[in-house]
């Protein structure tokens, strides 16, 4: 039996980085969480422990601050493409990189100051970009193999009513009771893949959230399944730079509290709102002339 090396790759993770930009008073705040992940020529190190081939990590954790002070952060898709063809087009060992980045948003606290701000909440932006490279210096570009994928998470929701499920399979052990009124909660996790990678990040980003949020609020959901097809057709339907849709949505249960035992009636009012276990609804919306994109999402 032959034994081989498969598929690999290296990178530095998590490298926190936040970027203050002074315009005399008034300050404007980046924090990002980066993620490289690189491929290439990498047999003898896994073979041999020969490093030649090796860019140290610690370099892509510095290489992540020098960007941040010499070409500042923008949208984070464009920051994700900045580092991407760098590490691809400077090392000639390198072939692929992989850039997988988290924005945390701040709001500027309303007064005087202008560099005072608070946690925007607990949704994340988020941005995997791969890119082959520009066919720069190094001799790994191929400039041909570039996406981009942006989205968020932790984007939590919630309908007081208008959500319905019954007609559902029962078997031995089913004890749920079917409802005609529900409250359907959940903590979108959604990432969205562009036919190309020169869109308006900034605008996409803005109408694709705007586009989920209205679709879960209007839709009169027969199932959390129902919901989740809405939101990416919506999104699909109204953003033609955006070829697929991929969400995630676990079912935050609200379960009715028995009021009884104490002579009181519960109306829907009183909830006990569990967080595990919990449901957990995926899928993926397409448009049918999606192109193939088979390592886009990894």
């Amino acid at each position: 039996m032959g034994i081989v090396l498969g598929p690999n790759r290296y990178g530095k993770a998590e490298t926190r980085v936040v970027r203050v930009t002074r315009d005399g008073d008034t300050h404007h705040i980046k924090d990002l969480n980066v993620s490289v992940s690189l491929s290439g020529q990498m047999e003898d190190v896994h073979l041999t422990g020969d490093n030649a081939a090796i860019l140290p990590t610690d370099s892509q954790k510095n290489t992540v601050y020098a960007f941040a002070k010499k070409h500042g952060i923008g949208e984070i898709e464009e920051f994700a493409l900045l580092l991407a063809r760098h590490f691809v087009d400077e090392t000639p060992t390198i072939s692929h990189a992989r850039v997988e980045i988290e924005e945390y948003g701040w709001s500027r606290i309303p007064g005087k100051s202008g560099h005072s701000f608070v946690r925007s909440g607990t949704e994340v932006r988020t941005a995997l970009v791969h890119s082959d490279g520009t066919g720069g210096t190094g001799t790994g570009g191929t400039g041909n193999g570039e996406s981009v994928i942006s989205g968020l998470k932790d984007l939590v929701v919630l309908n007081s009513t208008g959500s319905e499920f019954h007609g559902f399979v029962q078997d031995e052990y089913t004890t749920l009771q079917p409802t005609t009124d529900r409250v359907l909660a959940t903590a979108v996790t959604a990432q969205w893949r562009h036919r190309g990678v020169d869109a308006e990040f900034a605008k996409s980003f803005a109408e694709a959230r705007r586009c989920l949020l209205e679709a879960f609020a209007e839709t009169h959901s027969l199932s959390l399944q129902q919901t989740l097809y809405a939101m990416g057709r919506t999104v699909l339907e109204t953003q033609h730079g955006i070829c697929e849709i991929r969400l995630a949505m676990p079912n935050k249960h609200h379960f009715l509290v028995d009021l009884q035992p104490f002579g009181l009636e519960n109306d829907n009012e009183v909830f006990f709102a569990a967080d595990r276990p919990y449901g957990l609804i995926e899928g993926s919306v397409l448009a049918d002339d999606a192109p193939d994109a088979p390592a886009a999402w990894t």
